[in-house]
């Protein structure tokens, strides 16, 4: 068995609006969640082999906040297709994993985390920033990744469980 961790980048920043969508960075709500986030996967044990990010900024600084709270030194490769993926891209990168890991979180943006959870589980939920899916896949090989084998353990939602 595979396991899946798909988590949002969290909030960022409008402030700017002369900055192009893929260098936004994220505002302070986002620097509070990411972090919390972190601390989270770390305490559920939720701690992937893999982390895949998406380059887009507010995307990357998700990724190395949520490492850096886990206290584990896990590997971030960046990959230019998780930027604006649509479910199917993101079920074409989960394939390509090597399956030397056993867990892997792609970080990435709405709609198509929302839309991929759907795909791999059948399940609607919302994904708002910095929320993370787990979901449990029935393969071996990430190769054989496809609609419909996963299972949704568990979707995190900042939100309803930061304090306020």
């Amino acid at each position: 068995m595979k396991r899946l961790y798909l988590l949002r980048h969290a909030k960022s920043s409008w402030s700017e609006p002369d900055l192009a969508d893929f260098d936004r960075p994220l505002n302070s709500r986002g620097l509070d969640a990411a972090p919390f986030m972190g601390r989270y996967i770390a305490t559920k044990d939720y701690l992937p082999d893999l982390i895949v990010s998406s380059p887009a900024r507010r995307a990357l600084e998700t990724a190395e906040l949520v490492r850096e709270n886990t206290g584990a030194n896990i590997e971030i490769q960046l990959n230019d297709r998780v930027y604006e993926a649509s479910p199917q891209t993101l079920l074409q990168i989960a394939a390509a994993v090597d399956d030397a890991a056993g867990s892997v979180m792609l970080v990435g943006h709405n709609p198509g985390m929302e839309a991929f959870v759907r795909l791999l589980t059948g399940r609607s939920e919302a994904m708002p920033t910095a929320a993370l899916a787990v979901i449990d896949l029935g393969i071996d090989c990430w190769s054989n990744i496809k609609e419909g084998c996963g299972t949704l353990v568990e979707v995190v939602r900042p939100k309803e469980h930061m304090p306020a």
